[in-house]
């Protein structure tokens, strides 16, 4: 068990590097890839929204759907059918000319995501309940990697080979993560013989855990904290006195700090979650979070901001593993995909409202504005976290934690 939990981690931390690498190696250069070669001239912006998140709008609608099939027929199936489904997904992209064809595709990559929600519901169902804050803090790190790493390896591949090429690219590096998950991957084994639940039944009974529905409440809050900023910061990277033809390197360099703070302090929130309780580690990483926003608002300079940004990133990097170690100790093993699934589904409808909401407030009040409201939310929910603990944290996490207190 030892052995099987400790190689499993290394193998899904690599394979959620690769799938998140592919993913952000093309999806910065869609406008370039809808201007330059699918012919689109003119609402240039609308188009690039739309295929921006009709993606995340057809993941969060089928991810309920794939988390039932992943309780009854195992994660590592759903791995393999994410991994293989995006793998030829990309390559298709490589040959589509017709912007409206284009489209399709990215529906059809959100109907078969999922590489990333069952990775992480499998870590939390086969690692023993002891390491599983710190296996969590882990794979919060394979992510942030991917997202670091992949923009890089795009700009060189888009400015080489072209726009279109990267597509190709992005579709070799998740066929790794497929075939990852089909040769290296170990899991226990389920009984299939079971009946698969509705996904209408599903909803209803994670609506009724209160501390699970608290938890997939916060993980949208902390998604949509994070993406209102995602159409600001170049610009406010040039309010703040970056050259215009700078921007884009300084606006790359400060979006990769909060990777790089991910990448430092996940694994060690994950340790301490195990040791103090999560729901104290997220609360801090909220309050951290929030000080944090508020704080630039006085940044006068962006290599202060970029710094700032770094130091909110070392607290806000215990938000995800401390949510993700609420969600396994909250549930039952046999509801654990349903429940990341759910999961998936908060996240990737947060992330499709924060960028249109952001970029709406920051037409409307000036963006420094936008990080003091942004704080005020987080430290808001962190503080009725505090007054309200019993919505995060049933009898199961309080029993958990005091046998851990025991040993």
């Amino acid at each position: 068990m030892e052995y099987s939990w400790k190689r499993n981690l290394i193998v899904l931390w690599v394979g959620v590097f690769f799938c998140s690498t592919a993913y952000s190696i093309s999806i910065p250069f869609l406008p370039l890839f809808l201007h330059a070669d699918l012919g689109v001239t003119s609402h240039l912006e609308l188009w690039s929204g739309l295929a921006f998140g009709i993606t995340f709008l057809a993941s969060a609608l089928i991810a309920p759907y794939w988390g039932s099939l992943s309780d009854k027929y195992g994660r590592k199936p759903m791995l393999i059918r994410s991994g293989y489904s995006l793998a030829v997904l990309y390559v298709l992209t490589y040959f589509v000319h017709d912007p409206y064809l284009f489209l399709v595709v990215r529906v059809f990559q959100g109907l078969l995501a999922g590489y990333v929600p069952a990775s992480i519901a499998l870590v939390g169902t086969n690692t023993p309940e002891r390491n599983s804050g710190y296996a969590l803090g882990i794979m919060a790190t394979s992510g942030a990697t991917g997202g670091i790493i992949g923009p890089l390896v795009g700009g060189v591949v888009s400015h080489y080979m072209g726009n279109r090429e990267s597509f190709l690219f992005s579709g070799a590096i998740v066929l790794v993560s497929a075939l990852i998950a089909h040769f290296f991957v170990k899991e226990k084994n389920f009984n299939r013989s079971a009946k698969r639940s509705r996904v209408r039944e599903d909803i209803k009974l994670a609506f009724s855990n209160r501390a699970f529905a608290s938890a997939l409440g916060l993980v949208a809050l902390a998604t949509f904290s994070v993406m209102i900023l995602e159409p600001l910061l170049t610009v406010y990277v040039m309010e703040l006195g970056a050259d215009q033809d700078e921007a884009s390197l300084q606006s790359g360099i400060i979006f990769s700090a909060v990777g790089i703070a991910t990448l430092i302090a996940a694994p060690q929130w994950g340790k301490i979650g195990s040791r103090i309780g999560f729901v104290k580690v997220l609360v801090i990483g909220l309050l951290g979070g929030g000080i944090g926003n508020i704080l630039q608002f006085f940044v006068g300079h962006y290599a202060g901001f970029g710094a700032l940004r770094f130091v909110y990133g070392l607290f806000f990097a215990g938000v995800y593993p401390a949510l993700n170690a609420l969600i396994v100790k909250v549930t039952e093993p046999e509801f654990r995909g349903r429940a990341f699934s759910l999961n998936q589904s908060a996240t990737q409808l947060a992330t499709m409202l924060g960028p249109i909401v952001g970029g709406a407030l920051g037409g409307w009040i000036p963006i420094r504005w936008v990080f003091v409201l942004n704080g005020v939310l987080l430290i808001g929910s962190a503080l009725l976290l505090l007054g309200n603990r019993s919505a995060v944290s049933s009898d199961r996490v309080r029993q958990a934690e005091g046998r851990r207190a025991e040993m």
